[in-house]
């Protein structure tokens, strides 16, 4: 199929199977004459393969390499997927945790002030920011 009915078909643009392209992630299994890409089945499985862990938040190198695992199989264990997929899984956990703290110190400063329409002169979340000893890190 073409790529705009293959880029239907798995819910992207043609863009996106473009950019996938360019990064080594998808090749077309051929083209014509005049340079139209058509995709098979097998591109379709390794399409969905990519976007679905795209959305588990493997990053294009992380894909990259499962796809190298994945061709081969045969060279390789569960072992370095799965440590693949916890380093990935701590990472978020290191992101939510940072996030967290965002959130928290936001909070703070935000509970500090009262919101009104005054100058900000004596704004106190300037001042908290201003403050070597304001946030806690």
């Amino acid at each position: 199929m073409k790529i705009g009915e293959f880029a239907r078909q798995l819910g992207v643009s043609t863009d996106t199977l473009r950019y996938y392209e360019k990064h080594g992630l998808l090749t077309p299994s051929s083209r014509s004459d005049v340079g139209y890409r058509f995709y098979s089945e097998n591109d379709y499985k390794q399409m969905a393969f990519i976007l679905r862990a795209k959305n588990v938040g493997f990053s294009l190198a992380e894909i990259k390499e499962l796809l190298q695992i994945k061709f081969h199989k045969d060279q390789h264990s569960c072992h370095e997927v799965k440590e693949m997929t916890l380093q990935k899984r701590d990472l978020v956990a290191q992101r939510i945790a940072e996030l967290t703290r965002f959130y928290d110190s936001l909070s703070l400063l935000a509970d500090k002030c009262c919101g009104g329409e005054e100058p900000a002169e004596n704004c106190s979340i300037l001042t908290t920011l201003e403050d070597i000893d304001g946030l806690t890190q």
